[in-house]
């Protein structure tokens, strides 16, 4: 059964967060002008961001960590970035094959994670710094793509734009560096 407790009912928040988030986008023109959508999104995205690092701070805080915890954050994780990116895809503000990159890694990293864990090996694809500075890179340029308009006179899109190339390379290259650390027990257990 589920531990019902502050940490997972955040994580629960966040995944109720994601039709809200989409629908903003199919809102009547009559309810939100075009800045209004982006303006929305962006924050609804912000505070997604923000309750993840939310419920795993308190989970640690308030010794309720739980392997449904452990199970239901990350796919959250998942399931709010697909979303955004596949939005921003339709909104012509990121190109597909950058939203393929980093949602097919997630699948198969997250698959990769559950047989290594399944044979005992989860150590081998623990969270490195590469994957964290990945995530990081992407969850400052997924808000910069929403939001869409200038700041200050700064091109927010762009900057984002840039962001989330350097997030699709890291991920590229963290995905490399999962697989390397996970060799030695693939090829182990495929002969």
């Amino acid at each position: 059964m589920m531990p019902v407790n502050i940490p997972n009912l955040l994580t629960w928040a966040r995944i109720v967060m994601i039709p809200l988030f989409v629908g903003v986008y199919y809102a009547s023109p009559h309810w939100l002008t075009p800045h209004e959508q982006n303006l929305a999104a962006t924050l609804i995205f912000v505070i997604a961001a923000i309750t993840d690092w939310l419920d795993g701070w308190l989970a640690r805080k308030l010794g309720q960590t739980s392997a449904f915890g452990a199970f239901l954050d990350p796919v959250a994780d998942k399931l709010m970035v697909a979303a955004a990116l596949i939005v921003l895809v339709q909104l012509a503000r990121v190109d597909a094959i950058i939203a393929i990159i980093i949602i097919s890694r997630e699948i198969a990293i997250s698959a990769l994670r559950e047989w290594m864990a399944k044979i005992g090996a989860a150590e081998s694809t623990a969270v490195s710094m590469l994957g964290k500075i990945k995530t990081i890179a992407q969850m400052i340029a997924i808000p910069m793509l929403l939001y869409q308009n200038d700041f200050a006179g700064v091109s927010i899109m762009q900057i984002g734009y840039y962001l989330i190339l350097a997030a699709a390379v890291l991920t590229l290259w963290s995905m490399v560096y999962y697989l390397k650390m996970a060799w030695p027990e693939i090829s182990l257990r495929t002969k």
